[in-house]
């Protein structure tokens, strides 16, 4: 059995709410000083709001039971929201880039340098505390969509900061060129987050096997039982969202009782789970004297229909 997870829309709405404050403080900032920084640190907050306005989305999706329909849940939905968002921030780059190259081309003097990097600075405290929030949350729960919105808010205060400092620079030394570099490393560190977001997002939607640790743990609660005349194979594990498949064979000696075999199975499932959560285990009981018991005993190539005939 597994553990329903609570929802974690309120979360993605406090993330929507912060975004839309952050919208304005940034392009308010931008709009008095018509600094291309402040500017790349506004785009990436209109990232923010539509990836979180997709979280709250998905989120709720998530938090249904399984149907008839989708009988293993909706928790691969995760993905979905990681991956606009890996996809957004590539776009939000490209728009920071370009408008850093054209800045570099015709340089400009900013404005009212004191307002602009005030409001700055209230908005990136403003994401870190949220970032701070979110991120709790999602390795609480085990929740991508979380940590995803968690880690580009974290990215966001990370690049206000080098954008506060290049406008500083620029105020200080009047080197106008100071304010685009700025922008395009923060493309660059953008580029970064997203290409991380991808990764994972395509990773879980493929069914990849669960960590090497987690694997790890498994193996080593099965292999305690050998002493008991049991065996094992047939492993396969797969992650979905926060929820985590693994499925096996278990042989037992053909002379044991059905309940006995049952006892032992559940034992396992209850010991591997300590350290698993939301854990659905499917485990299919052999006799180990039956040769029939290990034709299946590694994973086999999928079978064209040419081939099955």
């Amino acid at each position: 059995m597994t553990s329903q997870r609570p929802s974690l829309a309120p979360y993605a709405w406090l993330s929507l709410g912060a975004a839309t404050v952050i919208i304005v403080l940034k392009t308010w900032a931008y709009w008095v000083t018509g600094s291309v920084g402040l500017l790349s640190d506004a785009l990436e907050s209109l990232v923010n709001f539509v990836a979180a306005a997709f979280a709250v989305f998905v989120l709720i999706v998530v938090a249904r039971p399984a149907d008839e329909d989708h009988q293993y849940g909706h928790d691969k939905a995760e993905y979905f929201s990681s991956g606009l968002e890996g996809g957004l921030i590539l776009v939000a780059a490209l728009a920071i880039a370009v408008a850093a190259i054209e800045r570099l081309l015709h340089p400009r003097p900013l404005e009212q340098v004191g307002l602009g990097l005030g409001l700055s600075v209230i908005a990136s405290i403003l994401n870190l505390i949220i970032a701070r929030v979110l991120l709790a949350a999602g390795r609480r729960h085990d929740s991508i969509t979380l940590e995803a919105d968690g880690h580009h808010l974290m990215t966001d205060v990370w690049t206000s900061a080098g954008v506060l400092v290049g406008v500083g620079l620029v105020a200080v030394s009047g080197l106008l060129w100071l304010d685009p570099l700025v922008a395009l490393l923060a493309a660059a560190k953008i580029v970064w987050t997203a290409v991380d977001l991808l990764k994972r997002s395509v990773l879980g939607l493929m069914d990849t096997a669960l960590p090497p640790d987690e694997q790890a743990h498994i193996r080593t609660v099965l292999d305690r039982y050998r002493r008991d005349g049991v065996e094992y194979h047939a492993l396969r594990t797969r992650r979905s969202g926060a929820r985590r498949f693994i499925s096996l064979h278990v042989l037992v000696p053909g002379a044991w009782s059905v309940q006995r075999g049952h006892d032992l199975v559940e034992k396992m499932e209850d010991e591997m789970r300590g350290r698993l959560a939301n854990a659905t285990i499917t485990t299919h009981m052999e006799p180990l004297e039956d040769p029939r018991a290990w034709r299946d005993a590694s994973l086999a190539p999928v079978q064209t229909p040419e081939e099955k005939t």
